[in-house]
């Protein structure tokens, strides 16, 4: 009974798993399929259980199956990528995990978790379609619009006057003059794409493709067909389709968040940056591309090696030139030319005639944290804006946080100042006694002159 009870209630909580899972025995006949597979392949659940597999899925073979794959070897699987098609002709994509179900050292079958990224897919071969068309229809535009629709910013649009900025935009040129590698870090909203785009836009391969993946925004093995391409027959489903690094060819490749990128992937980025050829996945032949990588990451590089998020190799060959970009807290110098920036880019966006900030809102952005950094000021600015019509953003106009924020540091500095006057008292009051109340032996204790420590009594109330 007690059996039978935790059977059925694992069963019913399997069901809502945000993952489909299979469990098939040893010959390949399907004994478990729960709610969400049934969804991803859009058959029901009655239909599927005491069928082989291969009935099932007819798109799979013995080979191309993940499942039956860990039955024939033994052992397991993680992460693959399998592509199929499901009985209305739709392509589904799947990332899968499958272990083999053993007991006394003999296989009795194997069970499968396995996640949906058909639409991620689907979108991002989209993305690379429409750059390929981008770059390569030459009859619609011209290179140099073009390249202009793909990196849009230049050094002009890295505002800020501060010692460290203008030092980082005088490297930024310096490293335009050259092909090597970049890798730019800095928190989230520090203006990290500002720099890369400044470069590609200042080197000899502006008129050249820009392209740009988010290392974060994709599966290992997603990622790995969108920058290296695939071939017809490489992988189930698989199609010929150029990768990025193809159509980056003659131009610049930007990495964000490359500290997300699998490390098994990052050996083959190593292998293009040292000989500047590339391979399809599922392909035999080599292709050489002349693209210029530049990485990013929101981590310090050190930290991220130190982590195992980088290989080591990769990052000595991606630092050949180094940028770290300060965050806003450490560069706050730079605050009023960033908010007199933000106040004519919405005037001019909103049909506005704001003509700055009060003192005090200039105190409080003075004292906060930015933990958004200048894209949290950008922001801010433009949301006070938008429902503001005053000339002045005042207090009254910052969002309830940097208001209590205010209050806070009053509150902190107000306790601060209480201390130091107890403090103050208290030592006085010593010296006092000390001397017999003599104040001109008092001032001496405490090497201050007579007359300070008049007004001291005075003002402390002794």
């Amino acid at each position: 009974m007690k059996d039978l009870f935790f059977r059925e209630n694992v069963l019913e909580i399997l069901d809502y798993l945000e993952e489909g899972l299979h469990i098939i025995d040893k010959n390949g006949i399907i004994v478990y399929y729960n709610k969400f597979a049934q969804g991803i392949d859009g058959i029901e659940r009655e239909k599927v259980i005491g069928r082989h597999l291969l009935e099932v899925y007819p798109s799979l073979t013995e080979e191309t199956s993940t499942l039956l794959t860990v039955i024939r070897t033994g052992e397991s699987m993680h992460k693959k990528e399998q592509t199929f098609l499901n009985y209305k002709g739709e392509k589904i994509t799947t990332i899968n995990t499958s272990i083999p179900i053993t007991s006394k050292g003999k296989i009795l079958g194997a069970l499968e978790i396995s996640k949906d990224i058909t639409t991620v897919r689907q979108m991002s071969e989209k993305i690379v379609d429409l750059q390929n068309k981008l770059y390569n229809n030459k009859k619609e535009k011209n290179t140099i619009d073009r390249a202009k629709e793909s990196a849009q910013f230049t050094l002009l649009d890295i505002v800020g006057e501060n010692k460290e900025m203008i030092r980082l935009k005088s490297l930024a040129l310096k490293a335009a003059e050259s092909d090597a590698s970049v890798l730019i870090s800095g928190d989230t909203g520090t203006g990290k794409e500002l720099f890369v785009h400044s470069i590609h836009n200042a080197s000899s391969r502006r008129y050249k493709p820009f392209i740009t993946q988010n290392c974060a925004a994709l599966p290992g093995n997603l990622l790995e067909g969108i920058l290296f391409g695939t071939i017809k027959g490489g992988f189930t489903g698989a199609e010929d389709r150029p990768g990025l690094f193809e159509l980056a060819h003659g131009g610049t490749l930007f990495l964000d968040e490359i500290n997300s990128m699998p490390l098994e992937l990052q050996s083959k980025l190593l292998r293009v940056l040292q000989d500047g050829t590339i391979r399809r996945v599922g392909a035999t032949n080599t292709i050489k591309v002349n693209v210029r990588i530049i990485a990013a990451t929101n981590i310090s590089p050190e930290e991220a090696v130190e982590k195992r998020q980088i290989r080591r190799d990769l990052y000595y060959r991606l630092n050949v030139v180094s940028f770290e970009i300060p965050p806003l807290k450490d560069r706050k110098d730079d605050i009023p030319v960033l908010t007199s920036y933000f106040i004519n880019k919405f005037n001019e966006k909103l049909g506005k005639k704001v003509k700055g900030i009060s003192k005090g809102v200039l105190n409080i952005f003075n004292n906060y944290e930015w933990d958004g950094n200048v894209r949290e000021l950008e922001h801010l600015i433009e949301g006070i804006m938008s429902i503001s019509d005053g000339e002045i953003i005042d207090i009254e106009d910052l969002p309830y946080k940097f208001r209590q924020h205010k209050k806070n540091h009053e509150l902190h500095e107000s306790s601060l100042s209480e201390i130091l006057e107890e403090t103050e008292r208290n030592l006085i009051k010593e010296a006092l006694k000390q001397t017999d109340h003599n104040i001109t032996k008092t001032a001496e204790l405490l090497k201050i002159p007579r007359q300070t420590l008049q007004y001291r009594l005075s003002k402390l109330g002794l």
